[in-house]
């Protein structure tokens, strides 16, 4: 059941609050919308989704943001399911943009401003990201951009590096955050929203890369400033939804020809996975990764999933793969396997890259 709150006159930008679950509200929710309210911007609706909302969890959001469109759903669907929920909300009005928010993040007051003003003066813009920064630790970086290695995997870009404030020009990027992202509506149309058979992680990266394959531009404006009370999550489930999904979404965004020269070194990574999962403690989330590809009704959906993609392709792989990368470096999962993996796994993608003219 979706329960949409009140009408409102078509604005320039919504903003949506990622999902709120369990307390996620209580801890990180007043920070949020207090930034929001401190904009510079103020031209935008709030968006709030409760996943598996209760009476309890409803009154708390209708009190603490009365000017908000509350949408709430009886189950958890996870962030791409939750964050659709409003997405389609939002494409059925005359917005222009808009910008996804994690709860536990808050926006400068320049930021919503400078990145409108930078998507206004570039028409094939389709996602973009602001400078995200680590809160409390103001000065690092959680993010510039976000990364992906050519099989799948997806790291944030000068992850707790201090920041180098000469340069704030634009720039091209694989793929953009999902804790800050604004969003042509335009480009949603044409290319879709959030795949929910991901239901989390890998969703932005995956959103991204089909904007770049549509044609649209992924970038990122280090002048708008927003920051992200950052923690690495070391669950054992969240091995699993990683690891599957970055194999869903290079099975749906490579050419044919891509993903048999990119076997060898996905059988060998494979195999560094299994040790890597057993040190790690989680090598049962690894066989349930397995276990998905093992199933008819998962390469059915792939099948349809990567016919949908293709069909809206307008660049070539060689293209499309210009920035991603051979090596692995962030440090929360940095260990002496991956150090001596690297290099031969970036030797690998420049061969591949070499001889890519498709």
């Amino acid at each position: 059941m979706v329960l949409l709150l009140s009408s409102f006159p078509s604005m320039k930008l919504a903003v949506i609050i990622s999902p709120n679950w369990k307390d996620y509200a209580q801890k990180y929710l007043e920070d949020c919308l207090a930034s929001l309210r401190l904009s510079d911007f103020q031209d935008f609706k709030i968006y709030l989704i409760d996943n598996e909302t209760s009476n309890e969890s409803f009154s708390y959001l209708k009190a603490k943001a009365p000017e908000a469109k509350i949408i709430t759903l009886e189950k958890n669907e996870g962030f791409a399911g939750g964050n659709n929920a409003a997405l389609k909300e939002v494409l059925e009005n005359n917005f222009e943009y808009v910008f996804l928010l994690n709860m536990d993040a808050l926006v400068s007051p320049n930021c919503l401003g400078e990145l409108i003003n930078c998507a206004d003066s570039n028409l094939k813009i389709g996602a973009l990201q602001p400078r995200i920064m680590l809160w409390p630790e103001k000065d690092l970086i959680n993010s510039l951009g976000n990364e992906t290695h050519f099989l799948g995997f997806g790291f944030c870009r000068a992850y707790r590096e201090k920041y180098n404030d000469i340069d704030k020009s634009i720039k091209e990027v694989v793929y953009v955050s999902g804790a800050g992202m604004l969003l042509r509506t335009e480009a949603l149309k044409e290319i879709g929203i959030f795949d929910e058979e991901l239901w989390m992680y890998n969703e932005d990266q995956d959103l991204s890369l089909r904007l770049a394959l549509a044609g649209w531009e992924n970038c990122i404006l280090p002048k708008a400033e927003m920051f992200h009370k950052y923690e690495f999550s070391r669950s054992i489930n969240k091995y699993y939804w990683m690891d599957r999904n970055r194999i869903i979404v290079i099975l749906k965004s490579y050419k044919i020809i891509t993903l048999i020269l990119i076997l060898p070194a996905f059988i060998i990574m494979e195999i560094g996975h299994i040790f890597f999962s057993l040190a790690g403690g989680w090598f049962k989330e690894k066989l349930r990764v397995w276990f998905y590809f093992l199933k008819f009704s998962s390469w059915v959906y792939i099948f349809k999933a990567r016919l949908d993609i293709q069909s809206k392709r307008k660049i070539n792989d060689r293209l499309f793969t210009k920035n991603f990368v051979g090596k692995i470096w962030y440090q929360e999962i940095a260990d002496w396997k991956l150090r001596l993996a690297n290099p031969f796994f970036n030797i690998y993608w420049i061969v591949v890259r070499f001889i890519m003219f498709w």
